[in-house]
C-alpha cells in the first residue's frame, strides 16, 4: 500500500500527539503543526489530500480565510475542521468555503472514530 498523507494542524499538542500515533499505526503519513505557513506551503508542495484543521489553531489568519485559500491550492483537497464547539452561523459560514466535515474534537471514542471513517473515506476519495 502506498503510504497517503494526512496533515493535522492543532494548537493541542497532545491532540496532534494522539492523531499522528493513531494513523501512523494505521499505515498513513502523518505531519503535524501548529502554523498556518507550515499548512498552506505544505499544501503547495506536497500536495497532501487531507487537513485536520483546529478551529483555533494559529491566530495569524482568520479561518475562513485559511479554508479559502487552502481550496485555492488544491481543490481537491479535503478539509476536516475539528472545534472545542459547535457554532452553528460559523459552521455554515465554512461549509461554504469548501471544509468536507466538521467535527468536534474527540472527547470520546466514539467522537474519534467518527473522524477517523472521515479521514479515510477522505483518503479513499483522493
Amino acid at each position: 500500500m502506498e503510504e497517503q498523507g494526512i496533515l493535522v494542524a492543532d494548537k493541542d499538542t497532545a491532540f496532534l500527539r494522539e492523531v499522528a500515533d493513531h494513523f501512523s499505526d494505521a499505515g498513513y503519513h502523518v505531519e503535524t503543526t501548529n502554523s498556518a505557513v507550515h499548512v498552506i506551503s505544505n499544501i503547495l508542495e506536497k500536495q497532501t489530500p487531507v487537513v485536520l484543521l483546529g478551529s483555533d489553531f494559529d491566530k495569524k489568519i482568520n479561518l475562513l480565510e485559511l479554508v479559502r485559500l487552502l481550496k485555492k491550492c488544491n481543490r481537491h483537497l479535503a478539509v476536516i475542521l475539528v472545534s472545542d464547539e459547535a457554532l452553528l452561523p460559523i459552521v455554515r459560514r465554512i461549509r461554504k468555503e469548501g471544509v468536507s466535515y466538521y467535527a468536534l474534537r474527540p472527547v470520546t471514542p466514539e467522537v474519534t472514530n467518527e473522524i477517523n471513517q472521515v479521514v479515510e473515506c477522505a483518503l479513499k476519495a483522493a
